[in-house]
């Protein structure tokens, strides 16, 4: 229903130049809004070496089996 109604005011909008330029700029805005959202998924928090994870049960290899 709501790409019918995406579709519709679409071709709307696009009947007249003030409309295509509403057009556009709702299409700019939305492509920043995208790739804004997009963007910390892409780029995962990168550690530094020697922290240790917040997890008690993370595996932490077989020199740390009986420490904590």
């Amino acid at each position: 229903m709501k790409r019918i109604l995406q579709l519709v005011v679409t071709r709307w909008l696009a009947r007249t130049p003030i409309g295509m330029v509403v057009l556009g700029l709702g299409w700019l805005f939305m492509r920043k809004r995208r790739t804004r959202k997009q963007q910390p998924a892409q780029t995962p928090a990168r550690r530094e070496p020697g922290r240790r994870s917040g997890n008690p049960y993370a595996w932490r290899g077989p020199a740390a089996r009986d420490r904590r």
